[in-house]
């Protein structure tokens, strides 16, 4: 008999099984994820670690899956391969990392209500043993070869006031200032959304030796560490870091630091790069020549590619042409080298998808190893087989594996079996002919999501990505309101837009200066193209994030196409936004080509407050009260100004919520951000907004 299906509700947000982190044991025997749960009763998150065999597939396939009716992730008692659950305790499990020659795990836990440290897993399912207790949070470890020490990132605590004397002191057992302490500011950056004020603490490096708990501080000054990993030899440690110089410090290069045998504080350290602004994610050629990372050369770019740094010359070269339009564009994450030091792999942003590749790094060549159809890789790890972390429109997040040419793809956990208990959607991947702005047309690219039967009219939703260089996000997390309202019967349309990433430089470029203008006529194409076709009628609505938000907003300032509006996180002033955001001062500069003294007439007029008052479609705000990427008193200003002109606005401020709410935030928020937003488009979506409809 088959199981009845239910629709879609905002409450499946409590269902979902989010694996957040995965790395794979010595040999390959097995991998190690974190999986986190939102947890109504107490408004929070739980995330916990996992075993999964590499032979689950087997088991997967006989039992017919390893989660119960409830979707607890419950095992089926025959699967004797199947995932096993290792820790239980409260808190946050995150980051596992394996032990390079034998079965321990070592992770990062906050068990104990404090900030989160370093513990330890012997591997034979004995109770965790903690390593440190720093007042200082350890926000990341990778292990040396050999498996004696671990290489920990740790944001220690400073004295604002001593500024840069405050960050040559670092230390991890300083006590943080008291909550309430004045925020001294003298540089930038001195904020980031989700951590607030960040003056206060540095990124440094400290080597932990496993057995006997001492520890050695090997950085200190006036910058962050980012991203660490191990030469081959383990006498060499190559990190990111940012620059000290004031203009400069939102850049990192690649650094090496000369441990050698014998560990020592603070020993010396070389500067690799100067020339890619953003370098990110090292990694150490088996052979130890080379360095490869990903990066940009400008600072505001957020589109990373490929690079590769020479250690004794310190030469620094593109794989491939950065600056060619079809360069591969890379999705931030671990590179794993082949053994012969001639090819990586890593997760590819590829024409609105994420899949797995493999790069040969002399000649730039790329070959895909795995696409997914409706889906993006969100997570792999590499060593004799690849285990990636897999999620879709149409289907949950789950990990699987495949070998290291791509093939004998299979999955390896069924966390979230609740999902085919809801009804299913229809899912097209189709590409629309739309105005290039330039007097011609192009193809772009569209998700488009409908109930499962009969094509028809239908109210449809024009969702709109963040960046706006990014593409359509995969992620149930943050786009739970679009199945909510397939299952009540509508339709979403999401389009890769000009100025999306993932389809070439000059694709994207193009809509720099140009933010609303090339972008808003080929949404409103698609629509025509929809209504065409039957598939769509005047019950149109919009709705987005951050660069969504903005558009959202531009798009009701600049034409009656829509019956309603949600406009979340938004630029709504690129001026303020320049001095408010705690990216806008370099971000707003590369996407206008200019500095507000230079460009503020341009600015202003893309600036939806410079048309929102015009606007005639009931909107709904919905902001984090402490978004530092795209402030309060963006959505402020315009929720104003629409009340003002008489036009229907609510706006929903959501304590203690940065840019992410939607899909990071407290659970409450969450479930409160997605029930709003189906509310107000079924609400508004019935009112005619002009007199001939």
């Amino acid at each position: 008999m088959t199981a009845s299906v239910t629709p879609f509700e905002p409450r499946d947000l409590f269902h979902e099984q989010r694996v957040e982190s995965i790395d794979l044991r010595s040999g390959a025997a097995s991998a190690i994820c974190a999986v986190k749960t939102a947890l109504a009763s107490e408004d929070g998150y739980q995330s916990q670690l996992w075993e999964l065999p590499l032979d689950a597939a087997a088991a997967l396939s006989a039992s017919g899956g390893f989660a119960d009716a409830a979707g607890t992730a419950a095992l089926h008692p025959g699967a004797a391969t199947a995932p096993r659950q290792l820790t239980f305790t409260a808190g946050h499990q995150t980051r596992p990392r394996c032990a390079p020659n034998d079965g321990r795990i070592a992770f990062l836990s906050d068990r104990h209500g404090g900030t989160p440290q370093v513990y330890l897993l012997d591997g034979h399912g004995a109770e965790a043993r903690q390593l440190t207790r720093f007042e200082a949070a350890v926000v990341d470890l990778v292990w040396r070869p050999g498996g004696r020490q671990l290489a920990l990132i740790c944001a220690m605590n400073v004295d604002p006031d001593q500024q840069v004397e405050g960050a040559a002191a670092v230390d991890p057992t300083r006590a943080a200032a008291p909550s309430s302490a004045p925020e001294v500011v003298w540089r930038l950056p001195y904020k980031m959304d989700g951590s607030g004020y960040i003056l206060d603490e540095r990124l440094h490096i400290v080597l932990l030796d496993v057995a006997c708990g001492a520890t050695t501080l090997l950085t200190r000054g006036d910058y962050d560490v980012g991203h660490v990993c191990w030469s081959a030899d383990g006498e060499r440690l190559a990190f990111t870091r940012s620059r000290e110089v004031e203009q400069q410090s939102h850049c990192k290069d690649v650094w090496v630091l000369d441990i050698g045998p014998h560990d020592r504080p603070f020993p010396p350290m070389r500067r690799l790069t100067t020339t890619v602004a953003t370098a990110s994610w090292p990694a150490w050629s088996p052979d130890g020549a080379t360095i490869a990372f990903m990066g940009a050369e400008d600072g505001g770019d957020p589109i990373m590619h490929l690079w590769q740094v020479e250690v004794g010359s310190g030469v620094v070269r593109g794989v491939g042409d950065p600056r060619a339009d079809d360069a591969a564009e890379l999705v931030s994450g671990p590179l794993y080298w082949d053994a012969d030091s001639r090819r990586l792999r890593a997760i590819q942003a590829w024409r609105g998808l994420q899949r797995i590749v493999c790069i040969d790094v002399g000649s730039g060549e790329v070959t895909p190893l795995f696409t997914p159809e409706t889906g993006h890789v969100t997570l792999m790890a590499a060593q004799d087989l690849i285990v990636y972390v897999e999620e879709g429109i149409d289907h949950p997040i789950e990990v699987h594996s495949c070998d290291l040419d791509g093939r004998h793809c299979r999955p390896l956990t069924d966390f979230n079996a609740w999902w085919r208990q809801r009804l299913p959607m229809q899912v097209e991947y189709r590409t629309f002919q739309l105005p290039d702005g330039e007097g011609g047309h192009e193809p772009v690219d569209g998700w488009l999501m409908t109930p499962a039967g009969a094509p028809r009219c239908r109210p449809l939703l024009v969702d709109v990505h963040g960046g706006p260089a990014s593409y359509v996000m995969l992620q149930f997390a943050t786009t739970l309101y679009w199945h909510v309202l397939v299952s009540q019967g509508w339709a979403v349309l999401a389009l890769n837009a000009v100025g999306s990433a993932s389809y070439g430089r000059r694709f994207s470029e193009r809509l720099r200066r140009r933010w609303g203008q090339l972008d808003l006529p080929q949404h409103r194409a698609a629509i025509a193209a929809l209504r065409k076709e039957g598939l769509a009628d005047a019950r149109v609505a919009i709705a987005g994030s951050s660069y969504g938000g903005y558009f959202s907003a531009y798009a009701t300032g600049n034409c009656d196409e829509f019956r309603a509006a949600v406009v979340s996180a938004p630029v709504g002033n690129l001026e303020t936004h320049y001095g408010t955001s705690d990216s806008g001062y370099y971000a707003d500069p590369f996407s206008m080509e200019g500095r507000p003294e230079t460009s503020r007439d341009l600015m202003v007029a893309l600036s939806p407050m410079a048309h929102i008052g015009k606007s005639r479609t009931p909107t709904l705000f919905l902001q984090g009260k402490d978004d530092e990427r795209c402030p309060k008193c963006q959505s402020e200003e315009m929720f104003v100004k629409l009340r003002r002109a008489g036009t229907t606005a609510a706006m929903v401020l959501y304590p203690g919520g940065d840019h992410h709410t939607l899909g990071k935030g407290r659970p409450s928020h969450r479930l409160d951000g997605h029930s709003r937003i189906v509310q107000w488009l079924q609400q508004w979506i019935k009112v005619a907004s002009r007199p001939e409809e």
